[in-house]
């Protein structure tokens, strides 16, 4: 990173700590969590103690963090080193991120970075200046994929609470300040779940690893009258009416299924996984150890916050979680992609010297789309 950048993000960065800390708290149960953070220009700092905001807020003064994180695990010594910190318990976390969703409108705001010369360049294999297949992908949130992300967030809180009997109290979610949102439980009976359990749980969600022997279809010996109703509980009624559609429909149906056999039942078992379960990534799920960004930070992939989302539906990232100053900054854009914050347009730009909001510049820069002139 060039020292204009570094002054101007670790500048933006420590204005906003200074500006905002009633939007940064230490979690529950302070003094049990690791807190770790990282710095624009050196790697990561690990097993720190805090214990309240006082010394939270004192952190982030003294060393103007790029990311900040925290523990969902609870340990009586979390200042140790891993293997002498004594697990006692962690939230359950869920990270849901449209680059996971496969969407389509992501080839009209993904771009690549030439890593031989720089050269950005839109859907294309090479570089179209020195013709290097070493490119980096440079991607823009839209609208679209966060909307997706939300119904993904919805399908998640609802499947907790309907088959986990998680109170819907316990359940937090969070933009993660970048692509997607992170869905924490809270207080919940599965605090103390091993990794293998939270495996799974994941598992579960997914709808990963269905069988059709769980759905009525018994290999060796098909009985129609085993398969679920549509008001069955779980993921057997939640297939059904995948399948069926209407319980007029389900008679004919089922002799379909029977008579195409098991494997093509497989398959479809199979296709539905990505329609009817919850894409979310299982390794984070599954991880009792991992320090997540701290809730009210910032991310250094955008220069927005990871915020609170009380109301899913009506919260817009895009304005929300995007609290950099207005000032007007200058910077050398090269952004062949158009993007919005705070209700204004930018790009696409051209390796261009243009004056824009502080907000915006942070954000091209956090993108690597430009640099400060």
């Amino acid at each position: 990173m060039h020292d204009n950048d570094l002054k101007l993000l670790e500048e933006s960065f420590k204005k906003y700590y200074f500006d905002h800390f009633d939007l940064i708290h230490v979690p529950n149960r302070p003094s049990e969590r690791e807190f770790g953070f990282q710095r624009f220009d050196s790697g990561m700092t690990r097993h720190l103690a805090i214990k309240d905001d006082k010394e939270l807020h004192l952190m982030l003064m003294n060393n103007v963090p790029s990311d900040v994180y925290c523990s969902n695990a609870c340990y009586s010594f979390p200042n140790l080193p891993m293997k002498e910190k004594d697990w006692k318990e962690a939230d359950l976390i869920f990270d849901i991120d449209a680059k996971d969703l496969k969407l389509d409108c992501r080839k009209d705001h993904t771009c690549n970075k030439c890593q031989s010369c720089g050269e950005m360049s839109v859907n294309s294999p090479n570089c179209p200046k020195c013709q290097s297949s070493k490119l980096e992908q440079k991607s823009i949130t839209c609208k679209n994929c966060i909307d997706i992300a939300k119904q993904e967030v919805k399908k998640l809180t609802g499947l907790l609470v309907d088959d986990f009997g998680i109170e819907q109290k316990n359940i937090q979610v969070y933009f993660s300040g970048n692509e997607g949102f992170h869905v924490y439980v809270y207080d919940s009976q599965y605090q103390k779940l091993g990794s293998r359990e939270r495996s799974e749980l994941a598992d579960y969600l997914m709808f990963r690893g269905a069988i059709p022997e769980t759905f009525g279809f018994n290999r060796y010996k098909p009985d129609r009258s085993s398969f679920s109703d549509l008001n069955e509980e779980g993921w057997r009624g939640r297939l059904s009416k995948h399948i069926f559609g209407s319980k007029s429909k389900r008679s004919k149906i089922i002799s379909q299924i029977l008579t195409n056999g098991y494997s093509s039942f497989q398959n479809q078992l199979d296709d539905a996984k990505n329609l009817i379960g919850v894409t979310i990534d299982p390794n984070v799920t599954m991880d009792i150890h991992r320090i997540f960004r701290l809730p009210g930070s910032l991310n250094s992939k955008s220069g927005l916050v990871k915020q609170k989302c009380d109301n899913i539906e009506e919260f817009n990232p895009f304005t929300d979680a995007c609290f950099i100053d207005d000032s007007t900054t200058e910077v050398l854009a090269n952004c062949p992609l158009v993007f919005k914050l705070k209700n204004k347009k930018f790009g696409p730009y051209n390796k261009e010297q243009i004056t824009v909001p502080k907000f915006a510049a942070v954000y091209m820069i956090c993108k690597g789309l430009a640099t400060s002139a």
